[in-house]
């Protein structure tokens, strides 16, 4: 069982040394790093992470893209009861009984596909700059509310085939267990979430579904996936879809 004080304090001199910067995230479930590995440290840091037993198949999510703005200025190692609020009892139901994962593929084919059903488990200002084509959107502000609302939404779809995706596929873990516990037979999930998606779709030559900006909890506050602008500015309803961190202007 992973003991997340003591895992704190080894990757923070661990890490530290490295030179790493980000914002992790270390709960008894797992861990959830989004974080900066200077290129010349990342063979160190890869055999780090993979030396732990816990962490021997976890998958790296790479950027999409990088700006002038570092995505991080400091390394932060926070202590927390679940990696995403959820509000559930785990002991409710089992959360290892996820949803199938599929490629971009056919995530795309499932988009098209009239028997299927797209969600998006983000927040409503994460897919208001960015989503899938079709997709229904929640109006919601956390994780913890979607979870309450999306089962009643497709309570009339229990026969259709549900396919779930978020940012790096960490809330849809949790997400398509649930529904499953809620009797939805069949429900998907998009491996890797919308970074890998992004990837997976330039390395096969496919037709990005995803339109917009991807949302990303760091200094970015977006990566660009194509061209297209779907949102507005909230002050004076220009198409715009950067964001900024008001706390943080003067």
């Amino acid at each position: 069982k992973l003991d997340p004080t003591l895992m704190r304090e080894e990757l923070l001199a661990k890490w530290g040394a490295l030179g790493v910067l980000g914002r992790i995230y270390v709960a008894e479930e797992g861990i959830n790093a989004q974080l900066c590995v200077p290129s010349a440290r990342f063979d160190e840091f890869e055999a780090q992470v993979h030396s732990y037993p816990e962490f021997a198949d976890i998958p790296f999510k790479i950027a999409v893209e990088e700006k002038d703005t570092p995505s991080f200025y400091k390394l932060a190692i926070k202590i927390k009861d679940k990696i995403v609020a959820d509000g559930l009892s785990d002991e409710s139901f089992d959360v290892t009984d996820t949803g199938e994962y599929v490629t971009a593929k056919e995530f795309n084919e499932y988009i098209d596909d009239e028997d299927a059903v797209v969600v998006d488990m983000r927040n409503a200002y994460e897919s208001e700059v960015g989503h899938f084509k079709g997709a229904i959107l929640p109006a919601v502000e956390s994780f913890r509310e979607e979870l309450a609302v999306v089962p009643e939404l497709l309570k009339d779809k229990k026969d259709k085939k549900i396919a779930l995706y978020c940012t790096g596929g960490i809330r849809c873990e949790k997400a398509s267990a649930y529904l499953k516990h809620q009797g939805f037979k069949n429900v998907y999930q998009l491996h890797g979430g919308i970074i890998d998606y992004k990837h997976q779709i330039e390395r096969e030559g496919l037709t990005s579904k995803f339109k917009g900006k991807n949302f990303v909890f760091d200094e970015r506050l977006g990566e660009r996936i194509t061209d297209d602008v779907l949102a507005k500015c909230h002050q004076c309803d220009r198409m715009c879809d950067d964001y900024t961190n008001c706390a943080n202007v003067e």
